[in-house]
């Protein structure tokens, strides 16, 4: 299936929580999303069979088997509250089916460790040594 120019689809807002997604997660999921030529990442989420797709503002979640229909959306993130990089970031959980609530209790897991597996298949810059050069 080929996930460059998806459409999803959501229903009426069923409930609304506040919830904090750790530094390390909303940190690789920022860096992810910038290294994006599209504007948007899409996380696999074998585990869960479910996917994850990063954009700009908010962050949804798919059933493999409902594949348009949002079930789940992490939105209004607020990094500019924390006062180190380290912080987690607030944000508001909206949940589009009665599942919802259920699926929530796995997914910030679930997501880490799919962004994860997702950031080491992907290229990384070489490194380089410096040799000093013995004088003459």
């Amino acid at each position: 299936m080929d996930f460059t120019s998806e459409s999803f689809e959501r229903g009426p807002e069923l409930a609304r929580n506040a919830s904090a997604l750790p530094a390390t997660s909303y940190n690789l999921s920022r860096i992810l999303l910038a290294q994006s030529r599209t504007g948007c990442v899409f996380v696999p989420m074998r585990g869960m069979q479910y996917m994850a797709v990063i954009d700009a503002e908010e962050i949804i979640f798919v059933d493999s088997q409902y594949k348009r229909w949002v079930e789940v959306a992490w939105r209004g993130f607020r990094p500019d509250q924390r006062k180190a990089l380290d912080e987690a970031v607030a944000y508001q959980v909206v949940f589009y089916t009665p599942e919802g609530a259920d699926t929530q209790r796995r997914l910030q897991g679930e997501f880490h460790v799919a962004m994860t597996l997702l950031d080491s298949r992907r290229p990384h810059p070489a490194t380089a040594n410096v040799l000093a050069m013995p004088k003459r």
